[in-house]
């Protein structure tokens, strides 16, 4: 089915031959159907993500006005969103056309089957995209089921940040993490998993590190990993309910160490929200545990705005459009597709990377194996037995 199409639909995206988009003449997207009229677009961003893809979204608002006449752009926390749009479906009044989430809302709206599916359903309206993701993205793309589309990519973590000035003795393992947060009590910090790609990430790394029976298995394979969180959080004070209270903490002085990622690590320093001056280290042992923001569509979207979405999809994952997810390094490197230098990115994103970005993460991402994150339902699961048995012995 749509073989040819297809195929030259996979190799324009790959090639960047979508320059002719901004005309409307590209020959792409002759089998999506264009709306009667322009539809208003309504965005939620529950992962970040608009830092990566807003000017890109708005570069296709003006590349197509006969599709789309607005795009209203709104950010909500990740946990809140699947009850909110089970809600609107219940009452049949979904107006929520794009999700934009990482793997925390992903995997929630599975479970309680949120999503449209698009592969294999629209798998004809999109790019081939084994072919044009980066083979990490492409390894993210599994754990959508079909129900989402991988629109950035980073290698995450974990990854420990730290004031140098204030931490002397740079921990190498886990056991010596653990035994500088008890030497050290209230002066590490991570915050809670379900809603923090860094929490999340050092929460799925600790069983390979800690060599945890299967790493892939929270509730039968992570014992090791499990005694070592409850440790670890006699020492800690709270949980933020977000990444960023961790970050303005370690920038003021409130704690010495938190977890972190290289996106970030790089893009809070940018902010000034963090010192230039933060360090960061890797236990040993440690395994990239990677991460992916996903474009899903909640089932009850109105279908004259179906195509306009997947339309949306095709533009977002041109080369063209993917290197604005350099930014400024919120979610290093950023673009999930093929052949996206930095050189394409804007000058500031350049600028930014070149200032505050690290070499060594060159040299990190080069020596050390990639591994998923849990897949949807594990997840879950995951984040279950946390709140219940990490979090719930302290306030969030």
């Amino acid at each position: 089915m749509f073989d040819h199409s297809l195929s030259r639909r996979s190799f324009l995206v790959a090639t960047g031959g979508l320059a002719g988009l901004a005309a409307g003449t590209s020959p792409l997207f002759a089998a999506l159907a264009k709306p009667a009229s322009p539809v208003t677009l309504n965005v939620v961003d529950v992962a970040g993500n608009l830092a990566l893809t807003q000017k890109a979204i708005e570069n296709y608002r003006k590349a197509k006005p006969d599709w789309v006449s607005r795009i209203v752009f709104s950010k909500a926390p990740s946990p809140e969103l699947p009850g909110k749009i089970k809600a609107q479906q219940d009452a049949n009044s979904v107006d929520i056309d794009l999700v934009l989430t990482g793997t925390d809302a992903l995997a929630a709206g599975i479970e309680q089957k949120l999503w449209v599916e698009l592969i294999p359903a629209h798998a004809a309206d999109l790019p081939k995209l084994q072919d044009v993701y980066l083979a990490p993205a492409w390894a993210m793309q599994s754990l959508a089921q079909g129900q989402g589309i991988v629109v950035t990519y980073y290698p995450s973590g974990p990854l420990f940040e730290y004031a140098p000035e204030r931490v002397k003795t740079v921990p190498k393992t886990a056991a010596e993490l653990l035994a500088w947060a008890k030497a050290n009590p209230k002066r590490f910090m991570y915050a809670r998993p379900a809603n923090s790609g860094p929490g999340r990430t050092f929460m799925m790394g600790l069983p390979y590190i800690l060599g945890d029976k299967d790493p892939m298995d929270p509730i039968g394979g992570w014992d090791k990993t499990w005694a070592y969180l409850k440790e670890l959080g006699d020492t800690i004070e709270n949980y933020p309910t977000g990444t960023t209270p961790t970050m303005k903490a370690l920038g003021e002085g409130s704690v010495d160490m938190i977890a972190s990622t290289t996106g970030w690590d790089i893009n809070p320093r940018v902010l000034g929200v963090v010192p230039k001056s933060a360090e960061v280290f890797a236990l040993e042992g440690f395994k990239w545990v990677t991460d992916a923001h996903y474009m899903c569509i909640p089932k009850g979207v109105k279908p004259d705005k179906l195509a306009v979405l997947l339309d949306l999809m095709n533009f977002l994952l041109t080369p063209e459009q993917q290197a604005y997810a350099y930014d400024e390094g919120y979610f290093y490197p950023g673009p999930a597709v093929k052949n996206v230098p930095l050189t394409m990115a804007p000058k500031e994103s350049q600028d930014a990377l070149k200032e505050f970005g690290r070499p060594i993460y060159d040299k990190l991402i080069a020596d050390n194996p990639t591994v998923l994150p849990l897949p949807a339902d594990k997840m879950v699961a995951a984040f279950r037995k946390w709140d219940e048995e990490v979090g719930a012995r302290k306030g969030k």
